[in-house]
């Protein structure tokens, strides 16, 4: 039965979405942080927008990223997004090993969550954005 299946906590993941300028060009790129004190193993990330747009259904492709091991207290970027997706609720599912157990969470960026004013400084990134935990 599904009740007596175990599911895994996911703790101290985060992904952040964070404003930064590469060369004379600015970008958005997403991140994933590690904040815990060991190593995630064959992380998997897949990610989807969704949502209306002047009140037309919209979505975005499917992108999978496969970032292997993530050290303890770190940070790996995996993707840029493009300011046209803000509108939409931003999906990334994030999957890996600890040991041998799999764990697995969604961070939804909500539609217009995107934006300068939610802009905190991200612990281990030091850089401005917008974090999910």
């Amino acid at each position: 039965m599904k009740k007596d299946i175990p599911i895994p906590k996911v703790k101290d993941i985060g992904v952040a979405v964070v404003k930064e300028k590469i060369k004379a060009e600015v970008v958005w790129r997403v991140y994933l942080i590690n904040y815990n004190s060991f190593l995630l193993k064959n992380v998997l990330i897949s990610s989807r927008g969704y949502g209306n747009i002047n009140d037309q259904k919209k979505k975005t492709s499917s992108f999978s990223h496969f970032l292997g091991n993530v050290d303890k207290r770190s940070f790996k970027p995996f993707e840029l997004i493009n300011e046209a997706v803000f509108g939409l609720s931003n999906e990334f599912l994030v999957t890996y090993y600890i040991d041998e157990v799999i764990y697995d969470k969604k961070y939804i960026f909500l539609p217009d969550s995107i934006q300068e004013k939610h802009f905190t400084t991200i612990p281990l990134l030091k850089k401005k954005g917008v974090l999910i935990k």
